[in-house]
């Protein structure tokens, strides 16, 4: 019998990656002038990938900025963030021993992140994380990304898994909406960057910390 898979998002449910994603933010505006943006101002937009953020930031300090522009100051984002990472990124408390509950359950661990993959990929390996992962998957892996369901369930193929045993736990609507739109059970957590209440993410369970994440939880999602 084919093992559930459990898919997770990666900044703001597995890993605090804020703090990191903001400083190469600050830097990279930095490069036209700009004043640094504050950690309240971005932490929502952070599971919406770099080039939203630079836009966002450009915005919030009422400067314009073009299309044209943005693979420039995209690339400097990417190379600052890739040279300094793990930098203070950290797994949130709880997260290794659910993991090892998880493995030891005989579940699939997979990642699918909106994040690049070959930025996603290291940071992971560079906290040591990876071995639990059967399958990493970023925004730039496939042709589709989340909320489109496509994303976790090739995921899910990459994994290993089967397409009627999967979970979804993450932070974010894109997350959630995912899940929702392939019709896969989802865990909310809400110490992650939602610019709303997860309660009204629509998920199928919420979590406030992963001790919470128990083998009997996962089976009564899967039902």
């Amino acid at each position: 019998m084919t093992a559930t898979t459990i898919v997770f998002d990666l900044d703001g449910t597995l890993i605090d990656t804020a703090p990191d994603l903001v400083e190469s933010l600050n830097h990279t505006i930095a490069a036209r002038d700009l004043a640094p943006v504050g950690y309240e101002d971005l932490t929502h937009l952070v599971g919406q990938g770099a080039r939203v953020m630079i836009q966002r930031a450009f915005a919030l300090r009422g400067a314009p900025i073009t299309e044209d522009e943005i693979p420039a100051l995209l690339d400097r984002f990417i190379d600052h963030y890739e040279a300094s990472m793990p930098g203070k990124s950290r797994p949130y408390p709880g997260l290794i021993e659910a993991l090892d509950r998880m493995r030891t359950a005989g579940f699939r661990l997979a990642v699918c992140t909106n994040k690049m993959e070959r930025l996603a990929r290291p940071l992971l390996e560079r906290l040591e994380l990876t071995a639990y992962f059967e399958a990493i998957s970023g925004g730039d892996t496939f042709a589709f990304r989340k909320p489109d369901p496509e994303h976790i369930l090739a995921t899910v193929e990459r994994a290993g898994g089967k397409a009627d045993k999967v979970l979804m736990i993450g932070d974010s609507i894109n997350d959630i909406l995912a899940a929702r739109n392939g019709n896969i059970p989802s865990i909310a957590v809400p110490f992650g960057y939602s610019d709303v209440p997860v309660e009204e993410l629509g998920a199928s369970h919420i979590i406030g910390h992963f001790d919470e994440l128990t083998v009997e939880l996962v089976e009564r999602l899967i039902g």
